[in-house]
């Protein structure tokens, strides 16, 4: 039997989205899969080297991985209304050249974020560390990410939510993309279709089970946050909306890539349907 590996963040919409497969809910003929998590930055790097077959990626990366990697219709986190947030210390006055902490350069938010604040001094971390890097006046701003939104410390205020960002550089109402997945283009047609259906599923029986599913990774300490602010976690980054996306979210990820190539971020211009797994050819092989 085949040993699949998912490369995944240990953020807790990644875990939720993942699980439905570790607990054998969900499972694909005569493969075995297991997973490892890191945060997403890493992720990206290791994308960008080629380490996974499937792995989770800022969409802000893709453009930069297109040829090697696919993008996965599935386990897609969205912002709408939110997103991540630029935090300081309250009451603090932010100077034009002001440093800020980010949770990695090819993350959507650290392209956002770099196109709207374009003198800022960036230095980028672990995620973990933001909010501390700001409470200790290392740096002068951070913006934080995944569960953090959520919980950050009483000393700190939102500076500017990275939602607002995006709508002004979008010019219309169009829900964030954060994250989602890539599988290897080398490997042969028909498994990765396999694979996208599997983890579809996945996603699907994950959300059919919120309650369940929610209580166990609890229970394990998967996940880092307390069981009120995953619930509400979950609704913002693994909802129904992850499960495939949507036509909406297409014209979103389109927006970010032409916002990306017109900043000097890619080499070219790139439209996200170019870059789906042919699904189509499994009706065809047995047509």
């Amino acid at each position: 039997m085949k040993t699949t590996l998912i490369a995944h963040s240990p953020d807790a919409d990644d875990i939720f989205m993942y699980y439905a497969i570790k607990f054998g809910w969900v499972d694909m003929k005569d493969t075995h899969f297991d997973n490892i998590a890191k945060d997403i930055q890493t992720l990206n790097e290791d994308a960008l080297n080629g380490v996974y077959d499937i792995v989770a990626i800022s969409f802000a990366l893709y453009p930069h991985v297109r040829d090697e990697y696919a993008l996965l219709r599935t386990a897609v986190s969205f912002g709408e209304g939110y997103g991540p947030k630029v935090i300081k210390r309250k009451g603090a006055k932010l100077k034009r050249n002001f440093k800020v902490a980010l949770s990695g350069k090819h993350t959507t938010n650290a392209m956002l974020f770099r196109i709207a604040y374009p003198d800022a001094r960036v230095k980028y971390m672990n995620f973990l560390e933001i909010e501390q890097a700001v409470l200790d006046g290392e740096v002068d701003a951070g913006v934080l990410i995944h569960e953090s939104i959520l919980t950050y410390a009483k000393e700190l205020e939102v500076e500017r939510e990275m939602w607002d960002i995006w709508q002004e550089l979008a010019g219309e109402e169009l829900p964030l993309p954060l994250g989602g997945m890539a599988i290897r283009r080398s490997l042969p047609l028909n498994k990765a279709i396999e694979y996208e259906a599997t983890l579809t599923k996945a996603v699907k029986v994950a959300r059919d089970h919120k309650e369940r599913l929610s209580k166990m990774l609890l229970e394990r300490d998967l996940v880092r946050i307390d069981a009120t602010t995953l619930d509400k976690y979950l609704e913002l980054y693994a909802n129904d909306d992850s499960i495939s996306l949507s036509d909406i979210q297409y014209k979103a990820i389109d927006k970010l890539f032409e916002i990306g190539y017109k900043h000097g971020f890619y080499d070219a211009p790139v439209s996200v349907k170019d870059y789906l797994i042919p699904t189509e050819y499994k009706e065809l092989r047995y047509s």
